[in-house]
């Protein structure tokens, strides 16, 4: 597509509010807040956060030029006092040479090979949620999800041996999110950090215990690492990390870029399985060719990292549950000096946003955008996606360093679980709610089903299970 000249002059945007600005109706709904200043005011559209002026774009071709343009002419936002507590000075926070410096040291910790040493657990830890679930039965699939992927973070990041800390870890992580997504929807967004506020408080209680297990397990390592034990997880590589003068992380280092990757191999993948069941529920025919490719590829065994490539149709439906609901619904960035945007000078300091939400939402690039259609990533697709309207993972290059996890986390936990079961939650679809991640408002329930190729590849299952696992083997 052929890069559209950005407008200018004096731009129309919204009606700004002394001292606040726009605040009152993006905090209301910044979704929707998003959407309309699209809708009505363009593809760059002025708006202000308190006295912060922002631009909202809302062309792909100048979404992809802002994110290759982060770290040379545009730098990443500050987003507020409980985003920097929460992720400290992490890989998706640092910038320059010390984000180049930490990008480094991380990258090769989740390179693909990486991943498909972590495939195993992923399946392991699916294949075990799921024999313990009985046809018929309600189930809080949001709750599930979490669980899930909670257990494959924290074996994948931190060992086995931090089994039995995932109630902590998650309480903590609950509390964090809520606060964070209060404050950057509040005027506590422009409060001096020294000012102490009740959610201040639960922040700072809920990060002391994130960084107390996080320690922890550190320790554990260090302590097996001494012991001559060898360990394949995220963290061991983390802490056989060095940098090109042969320096580790530090402490610091590593509690942050744990809570980053712990982030991204957790919030983000539960809640795209969670959103993805849903879609599927009011979906019977993508179900249904889902069960088919399942049915045709794996015949009733568990999937490797190997077939992830094979299975097509479930890698389009955690495409299309991305493309309705991205996790990271907002990215943003400072201008610099010299900075240019569609082959227009952009001021410096001028904040440029673009939002996945309303760029997947757009019917411009996505034909009746609410509708779930994971046949819009078909090869031969009619109509075809322009570059950089998708855009889950952000991209340039600070895209997520984890979203190769993510997508293989995704489809392997779907293959096996839609093998056995049907998660039925209705037509209706739950509210989002915008936190640092976009979560479900509302609990999502779903009725456990099994029709009749899923009963069989449920007893194909357990009776592989049990032939491949070793007497007194243990499940994790």
């Amino acid at each position: 597509m052929t890069a559209t000249l950005l407008p200018s002059g004096s731009e129309r945007g919204p009606r700004r509010w002394p001292l606040v600005g726009n605040l009152p109706a993006f905090a209301r709904d910044p979704l929707a807040f998003f959407e309309s200043l699209r809708d009505e005011y363009g593809d760059w559209a002025p708006w202000s956060l308190g006295p912060q002026r922002n631009v909202l774009v809302s062309r792909p071709e100048h979404a992809g030029e802002l994110l290759g343009a982060v770290e040379s002419t545009f730098s990443p936002t500050e987003l507020g006092w409980a985003f920097r507590q929460l992720l400290g000075n992490g890989v998706v926070v640092a910038t320059g040479e010390d984000w180049r410096r930490k990008r480094a040291l991380v990258q090769p910790s989740v390179r693909p090979r990486q991943v498909r040493s972590y495939a195993a657990t992923m399946v392991e830890c699916a294949d075990a949620l799921v024999s313990g679930w009985t046809e018929n039965t309600r189930i809080d699939v949001h709750r599930e999800m979490a669980g899930l992927t909670q257990r494959i973070a924290v074996r994948t990041l931190f060992g086995s041996d931090a089994a039995g800390r995932e109630a902590p870890i998650s309480a903590a992580m609950a509390t964090a999110q809520r606060e964070l997504g209060a404050e950057f929807r509040g005027v506590t967004l422009f409060l001096p950090p020294w000012v102490r506020t009740p959610g201040r408080r639960r922040m700072r209680a809920a990060v002391a215990v994130l960084d107390r297990e996080i320690e922890h397990v550190i320790q554990e390592h260090e302590a097996a690492s001494a012991a001559g034990e060898e360990r394949d997880d995220l963290l061991a590589r983390l802490l056989a990390a060095r940098d090109e003068d042969g320096g580790p992380l530090s402490r610091t280092e590593l509690r942050d870029e744990a809570i980053t990757l712990y982030i991204g191999g957790h919030e983000t993948t539960s809640t795209t399985l969670t959103w993805a069941w849903q879609l599927l529920s009011g979906a019977p025919e993508a179900r249904e060719r889902l069960t088919e490719e399942l049915e045709r590829v794996l015949g009733g065994r568990l999937p490797t990292y190997e077939d992830y490539a094979r299975l097509p149709w479930a890698q389009q439906v955690v495409k299309e549950a991305l493309r309705i609901y991205p996790p990271i619904w907002l990215i943003s960035a400072v201008a610099q000096e010299g900075a240019t945007l569609g082959g227009r000078p952009v001021p410096a300091g001028l904040s440029v946003w673009t939002s996945p939400w309303s760029m997947h939402r757009d019917e411009r690039w996505f034909p009746e955008p609410e509708a779930f259609r994971p046949e819009r990533w078909d090869a031969d697709a009619p109509h075809q996606i322009p570059e950089h309207a998708w855009f889950p993972f952000g991209g340039g290059p600070r895209a997520c360093l984890g979203a190769r996890f993510a997508l293989v986390e995704a489809a392997l936990v779907l293959a096996v679980v839609a093998q056995r079961f049907h998660l039925d939650s209705g037509p209706t679809r739950a509210r989002v709610l915008p936190g640092l991640t976009l979560q479900p408002r509302d609990p999502v329930l779903a009725t456990l089903r099994a029709h009749r190729a899923c009963r069989i590849t449920s007893r194909r299952i357990a009776s592989r299970r049990g032939r491949s696992r070793s007497p007194g083997a243990r499940r994790h």
